[in-house]
């Protein structure tokens, strides 16, 4: 799995609200929104609703993903 670059705290405020309002379907709404900024040409917001999608699935985990120190 890609990790998500996340820019500042309205990454997480933005996956967080689309958990809250969305819950197990919120990826699928952060694509949906990734794939509507691309079709207006906005690449900044494509990225940026893209790292949303990854970063739910990595809160969706139970288990630490990646190298535990």
């Amino acid at each position: 799995m890609q990790l998500p670059y996340l820019s500042g705290r309205k990454s997480y405020e933005d996956a967080s609200e689309l958990i809250t309002i969305f819950g197990a379907d919120a990826g699928y709404e952060a694509a949906a929104r990734a794939d509507r900024s691309l079709d207006l040409g906005n690449h900044i917001h494509f990225c940026h609703w893209r790292q949303i999608e990854r970063l739910i699935v990595l809160l969706a985990h139970d288990q630490p993903l990646g190298t535990i120190h």
